[in-house]
C-alpha cells in the first residue's frame, strides 16, 4: 500500500500471489498517491488509475495482475519453489528470468464482481475533467441502482482531502503523457509543499488527530 506500493511498481519483474493486496489510499490521510503513482497508474486501461487513486480503492491479487500493476500471478503455494529455482539459475538476463517466472504463473481468475470488470462505467465516471464532475457522475450511477464499488468510492472521496483529490487528479492527467522522471519529480515538489503547508494544513491536520485516524484507516482498509 502507498509508499511500498509504489517502490515495487518500477521493478521490471512484479509478481503476486493471491493474498497480495494493493491500494494508494493517501488522499485519507491528507497526502496523495505519490511514487511515480502518476506514472505508473496513468498506464493502466482506461481511467481505472484514476478510480484507484481518487477511491483508495483495494485490488487483491487476481485484479493487480489483470490491470497490469503486477507482471505475473504466482500462487502462493508456488513461491518457494520459485525462490528456489531463481537461485539456483542466478541470472541477470531478462528472458532466462522471464522464461522461469512462466513456469510458475497462472492466470488470474477475475470475480465477475470486480470493479476491473466495470471498465466501461469507470472510463464515464472517472474521464470527467474535475473531481466535483467525478463525484457527480458517480451519484447518479447510485441512483440507477449501483453496487458497492461505487458506494465505497463516493464514501472513500467524501471523507478524503479535497485538495489532495484535486493535486492527485491534475498529477494523474500530466503523468500520461510525461516519463517517471518528471512525474517522480513533480511528486517530490508537491510533497515539500505539502510539508511546508504551502497550501493548506490536510496532512498535519490529520496527523494532529492521531489515534482516532489510525482506528479509521484500519477499519476501512483491513
Amino acid at each position: 500500500m502507498g509508499g511500498g506500493a509504489g517502490i515495487s511498481m518500477h521493478m521490471r519483474f512484479r509478481a503476486v500471489t493471491e493474498k497480495t493486496v494493493f491500494a494508494m489510499p493517501e488522499a485519507f490521510i491528507g497526502y496523495f498517491p505519490d511514487v511515480g503513482a502518476s506514472y505508473f497508474l496513468s498506464r493502466l486501461p482506461g481511467y481505472f488509475g484514476e478510480y484507484l487513486g481518487l477511491s483508495g480503492a483495494r485490488l487483491n491479487g487476481a485484479e493487480i495482475a489483470a490491470c497490469g500493476l503486477a507482471t505475473h500471478f504466482v500462487p502462493s503455494t508456488e513461491l518457494k519453489s520459485l525462490e528456489n529455482a531463481l537461485q539456483v539459475v542466478n541470472s541477470p538476463n531478462v528472458s532466462t528470468i522471464t522464461a522461469l517466472l512462466q513456469k510458475f504463473t497462472d492466470k488470474p481468475d477475475v470475480k465477475e464482481d470486480s470493479p476491473f470488470r466495470r471498465l466501461e462505467t469507470i472510463n464515464k465516471c472517472f474521464s470527467k475533467g474535475t473531481v466535483e464532475e467525478i463525484i457527480q457522475s458517480l451519484e447518479r450511477e447510485l441512483q440507477n441502482g449501483a453496487e458497492e464499488w461505487i458506494r465505497n468510492a463516493l464514501s472513500y472521496m467524501h471523507t478524503s482531502s479535497p485538495t489532495c483529490l484535486k493535486i492527485f487528479l491534475k498529477s494523474i492527467r500530466k503523468g500520461r503523457v510525461e516519463n517517471i522522471d518528471q512525474c517522480l519529480y513533480r511528486d517530490y515538489n508537491i510533497a515539500c509543499h505539502l510539508a511546508r503547508r504551502s497550501f493548506g494544513n490536510d496532512l498535519y491536520e490529520v496527523m494532529s488527530t492521531g489515534s482516532r485516524n489510525v482506528k479509521m484507516v484500519s477499519e476501512l482498509f483491513f
